[in-house]
């Protein structure tokens, strides 16, 4: 057993880390910024936020109405208008967490919690481009409030939204009682898209331009893009995406969620088919912070969407190979030793991965494919059990899955991709006693894009990349092509994703290559697909 103390620090090590209208009244899309830069009316009143030197931040504004008591599992309801001024200085609660991994133990935390953050340059300069985050957190951590903005804002001179949706069971539950057929699950996937139609309608009054968003996310967040990239609903709410570390095949489809969704309201004591729905709604949220587990990558867990539902009818993985994606830009990658994370995570648990374990390691991840991978990947090709473990769901799982999306989308529109690759990224106290480098690790890159703290500071080489990297990013998100001044050039992918042009992000000068797709295995991984 885990004392508390080390279960808030790994949590902490992790933080750091990482269908229906919501519009209300919708103000012309033309609707100008406010002459105070710090009071914004927006469709469902005024709020005032914070004037820095370099930005200005607008935080906990609803976006759509609490869903909770009869609208737990109902799509995100729109959000009631407010006389006066609203403060909008502090982000508003994050949705309910995990408890196994939340660093504040469930404080600060509760179901109404349907509020965005707004990041814009320190002048009402209108019309500029729009960036809407979606946090990563395995779809049961996390919020929008932790990624603070400024240096996207102040260098990148674009606008960011920061968005809080449902997570866990809250969000994803597909239990067959919730709603008509193939009608549930994907409540936190409907916020997300409220959340885009509140920026459509208000978020001019910012000084943003509604007919430019790109829509981003890391990780679970990425994943979320993927799937916009495919739901019906999304279609037309966004002109480019970026996908920063998203495992888009980390789906379910809906007879297995209904089925694990069934075992879970057992669990919790609703398990009578008749009274389910009205049982789960009055239950106390406290009884349903547990997430509800859909997908499984070794010993790390997602909750997450639920494909063949009128949400999201297609699996983004075949919906990008059928061409039935939105027709956007994408700015696409991963970083060079994404699983080396979640084995540093598992090794500070207890789990220290001995010799005798790598084949159960394997069997545990990838079935029936675990000897081949074995057979691939020899432990006395790496210095030890974490890092070939390592090695091998990075390619299979995060990499080869990347390069294949890339090559799929860029029939039909331009791809950008990159590797984040600083193997000395820094990383929060904890991984420092470990036996082994995490490396360029999952997430990690998320420091050089927003100001999250916790770590030790960027050297000069690093705090070069991270402006490089904002430039890149907002120039995406200005134009829909990552080309900036000052910067090399960053190339299309191409269709051909053997030979793929990747934008190596490195502290020691980024440089493109066309080697990523074999130095990552992925002909070994395309073998084991056909």
């Amino acid at each position: 057993m885990q004392c508390a103390p080390v279960r808030r620090l790994l949590a902490f090590a992790f933080c750091v880390l990482l269908a229906t209208g919501c519009g209300g009244r919708q103000p012309p899309k033309t609707a100008a910024p406010h002459a105070d830069p710090a009071l914004v009316q927006t469709a469902t009143g005024a709020i005032r936020g914070v004037v820095a030197p370099d930005h200005r931040m607008f935080a906990g504004i609803p976006y759509a109405a609490p869903p909770v008591g009869p609208m737990r599992w109902q799509p995100p309801a729109p959000a009631a208008a407010w006389q006066g001024v609203r403060d909008a200085i502090h982000p508003g609660p994050r949705c309910l967490q995990d408890p196994s991994g939340d660093l504040e133990l469930g404080r600060q935390t509760d179901e109404d919690c349907l509020t965005l953050n707004v990041w814009t340059p320190p002048t009402n300069v209108e019309h500029r481009p729009v960036m809407v985050w979606i946090h990563g957190g395995s779809f049961s951590n996390g919020s929008g409030g932790i990624y603070n903005a400024r240096w996207l804002a102040s260098r990148g001179d674009i606008i960011v939204v920061t968005v809080n949706y449902r997570l866990g069971a809250m969000g994803f539950l597909a239990h067959p009682a919730l709603g008509p057929p193939g009608a549930v699950g994907n409540y936190g996937l409907a916020d997300q898209q409220a959340a885009l139609r509140w920026v459509r309608d208000n978020i001019a009054a910012f000084g943003g331009d509604p007919d430019k968003v790109t829509i981003a996310g890391e990780s679970a967040g990425a994943i979320s893009v993927c799937d916009h990239l495919v739901a019906p609903g999304s279609a037309g709410l966004f002109r480019a995406a970026i996908i920063q570390s998203g495992p888009c095949q980390a789906q379910v489809a809906l007879p297995e969620a209904e089925k694990v969704s069934l075992d879970y309201a057992a669990h919790v004591g609703c398990g009578q088919p008749e009274s389910a729905a009205s049982c789960l709604r009055a239950l106390p949220a406290d009884k349903l912070r547990t997430p509800v587990w859909y997908f499984h990558i070794g010993r790390e867990e997602l909750s997450g969407p639920v494909t063949g539902t009128s949400l999201l009818p297609l699996d983004p993985i075949a919906g990008f190979a059928d061409g039935r994606a939105a027709r956007v830009p994408v700015l696409i990658g991963t970083n060079r030793d994404e699983f080396n994370l979640f084995v540093a995570f598992q090794y500070l648990r207890g789990h220290e991965y001995a010799t005798a374990q790598y084949p159960d390691l394997l069997t545990d991840t990838f079935g029936p494919n675990a000897d081949a991978v074995e057979a691939h990947y020899p432990l006395n090709s790496y210095p030890s059990v974490p890092l070939a473990y390592g090695a091998a769901v990075t390619d299979g799982v995060f990499a080869c899955v990347s390069d294949h999306m890339g090559g799929t989308l860029a029939g039909t529109e331009a791809v950008y991709a990159y590797e984040f690759n600083d193997p000395a990224a820094p990383t929060p106290d904890p991984f420092h006693t470990l036996p082994f480098a995490v490396g360029a690790a999952h997430s990690l890159e998320l420091r050089y894009l927003f100001d999250l703290g916790g770590a030790p500071p960027l050297n000069p080489a690093q705090l070069a990349l991270s402006d490089q990297m904002i430039d890149y990013w907002s120039q995406f998100v200005t134009s829909g092509a990552p080309r900036a001044a000052n910067q090399p050039e960053w190339p299309d992918f191409g269709t051909d994703a053997a030979a793929g042009k990747v934008l190596s992000l490195q502290p020691d000068g980024s440089r493109v290559v066309t080697t990523f797709y074999q130095e990552h295995q992925c002909p070994f991984w395309a073998s084991l697909k056909g």
